[in-house]
């Protein structure tokens, strides 16, 4: 049995051309919109339309589910913590010291390796697609698409603003202002190429944090993102002064953990097809956890 996803038209959508509705607020390729014509994929109020059909408030297109014929990584046995799951998508709680995707000379043994395995063993051929990306060194949630729709969806909501995410780190020193933003643009490093620096010329970065609990000689913080480049919170917080615990790359090593301290601690966004919130939570891994059990008892 053929799939189709519904989408209601509203009044700022209406006037617009099925092709162009597809193309601007569906995010679909010339080539996916071939492809559906060829099948019959596209419905207007039930009833096949012509791709330069207008459509007006209160019109519900209808659009084939289009099934993948790849994984688009190698899929290959491991362990994987679902956090939430439904057919549209799904959040991972990644654990520290593994790459969200294959990437450089690395093939094999990331979390989307495992996540295709578990497709596979569900039966289901699906595209592996991160929304969002963590460090190899960075524990937590990630939410994968299952869909192209749905992940067109949900990088607008990350563009937007919409899919909201909030970290928790361990940084060294106590901040004043205990609450605050710090909003620098960060660039190429200009010797390092895998790094990153404040750089006037680089892109706007906006990290808002705030102390949840001081310890003498650390702060355990709480931080959104206004922006998401590379490696923001990590350079931002070396840039003020505070560099998290254990991050070699930004500060220095730390013989309490093996990464560093610095935890995606949760998720909210609405649901891309669904009329519902989604709000996710991955609680602190037994590494983060014993940081801050190290830093408690020099306080005590």
């Amino acid at each position: 049995m053929k799939s189709y996803t519904a989408y209601p038209i509203v009044e700022e959508h209406q006037g617009l051309t099925v092709e162009v509705y597809l193309k601007q607020i569906l995010k679909y390729s010339g080539r996916k919109i071939q492809k559906l014509t060829r099948q019959k994929g596209i419905l207007l109020n039930k009833k096949a339309v012509f791709l330069q059909k207008n459509v007006k408030k209160g019109d519900i297109l209808r659009v084939l589910t289009l099934e993948d014929s790849s994984y688009g990584v190698e899929p290959e046995p491991g362990p994987i913590e679902p956090l939430y799951e439904d057919s549209y998508l799904i959040v991972l709680n990644k654990p520290s010291g593994l790459l969200v995707h294959p990437t450089g000379q690395t093939s094999q043994g990331t979390l989307s390796n495992y996540l295709a395995h578990y497709y596979q063993q569900q039966g289901a051929i699906c595209t592996v697609r991160p929304i969002h990306r963590l460090d190899r060194e960075t524990s937590g949630c990630v939410v994968f698409a299952k869909d192209s729709q749905t992940q067109a969806q949900l990088e607008k909501f990350l563009k937007e603003g919409s899919l909201k995410r909030t970290y928790k780190a361990v940084v060294d020193g106590i901040l004043d202002p205990p609450v605050g933003t710090i909003n620098a643009p960060i660039g190429p490093h200009p010797t390092k190429p895998n790094r990153r620096a404040i750089n006037q010329k680089g892109d706007q970065a906006i990290t808002h944090y705030k102390t949840v609990q001081s310890f003498s000689r650390a702060s355990l913080l709480e931080l959104t993102l206004a922006t998401g480049r590379t490696h923001q919170i990590r350079v931002h917080l070396t840039h003020i002064g505070h560099p998290i615990i254990g991050d070699r790359m930004y500060g220095k090593s730390s013989a309490l953990i093996s990464g560093q301290a610095l935890h995606a601690f949760s998720l909210h966004f609405p649901h891309p097809v669904e009329p519902l919130e989604i709000a996710v939570e991955a609680q602190f891994p037994a590494s983060f956890l014993r940081v801050i059990e190290n830093y408690s008892k020099i306080e005590g």
